[in-house]
């Protein structure tokens, strides 16, 4: 079964027919953006959006035309979004080095540590840990605020708190 079949059965319902779809599409997306970026995680972050982006604009897609061009307009879209929020986060990133202030001298080795941890992390990843831990935002506001889905700012916040706890429990 074609593509188009496939999600033409999906926009009638068919949840077997999503399913066959997006696992069929999921490595053509991750292919398509392996070659514009490179951190790994936030590939997997964009593929999200995209497979949420795709069922979220079924109603859009022509039957009558080919589905991958349709398709790929929508993984251009998002792509290029989260590229212009990356941009736009990098601006306005926690200052890392504000952390050692904080601390008192006892903990001071564990500060360096920590600022090192963080900027390891992916600006995605940093904004969602300033966003949810260090302003205290509920996930729904932090993804408004980054303009995400709710999903993709939880995946964050798991990826960065996994990250961090990587880098400082040997």
């Amino acid at each position: 079964m074609t593509r188009a079949q496939l999600m033409e059965r999906a926009r009638s319902g068919d949840r077997e027919a999503f399913r066959a779809l997006f696992e069929e599409i999921g490595p053509l997306i991750t292919r398509f953006l392996r070659r514009r970026m490179g951190d790994r995680s936030e590939i997997e972050d964009v593929c999200q959006e995209v497979l949420i982006a795709v069922y979220r604009s079924r109603h859009t897609y022509d039957s009558t035309r080919p589905f991958e061009p349709w398709l790929f307009a929508i993984v251009r879209k998002v792509s290029f979004e989260h590229l212009r929020r990356s941009r736009r986060q990098a601006g306005s990133e926690m200052q890392t080095d504000q952390l050692e202030e904080v601390c008192t001298d006892a903990g001071a080795s564990l500060a360096v540590e920590l600022r090192q941890a963080l900027e390891r992390l992916p600006p995605a990843q940093i904004e969602a840990v300033n966003l949810t831990k260090v302003l205290g935002l509920s996930v729904e506001e932090a993804s408004r605020r980054a303009g995400t889905s709710v999903g993709s700012m939880k995946v964050r916040v798991h990826r960065a708190y996994e990250a961090l706890k990587r880098s400082l429990i040997r």
